[in-house]
């Protein structure tokens, strides 16, 4: 409700098709996983490596990446898909160390930015 002096109230509950708007929902990968649309919004817990594929992903999407696992990933740059390294702007495939954190942000379709910590 908007009161005439712009003060507003609430009621029920916000969220949307990917959870909770204060919350990241998390994806656990206990092996090997290739991107696919649903992932987007969400995090996920990884002890296997991580193919981003091309034309699955969308303008605008994100997904963070955390290794959780025994020992370092790769996060593959599949083949049609331009993987830019936000913190040299090299393109390729990236290892994440164990306990390390990368999000990707997607430009479009095929072209994405990695950031994160633990990432070479």
């Amino acid at each position: 409700t908007l009161d005439s002096d712009q003060s507003a109230t609430f009621a029920g509950t916000v969220s949307d098709s990917k959870g909770d708007v204060r919350k990241i929902p998390r994806l656990d990968k206990g092996s090997a996983h290739t991107l696919v649309a649903s992932d987007a919004g969400k995090c996920i817990s990884a002890d296997g490596n991580i193919t981003v594929p091309a034309s699955v992903l969308s303008e605008g999407d994100a997904i963070t990446i955390v290794c959780i696992g025994t020992g370092d990933i790769t996060i593959t740059q599949g083949s049609g898909v331009t993987m830019y390294n936000a913190a040299d702007a090299a393109t390729g495939n990236r290892t994440l160390a164990l306990r390390g954190m990368a999000t990707l942000w997607f430009l479009n379709a095929t072209t994405c930015y990695i950031s994160g910590a633990g990432l070479s």
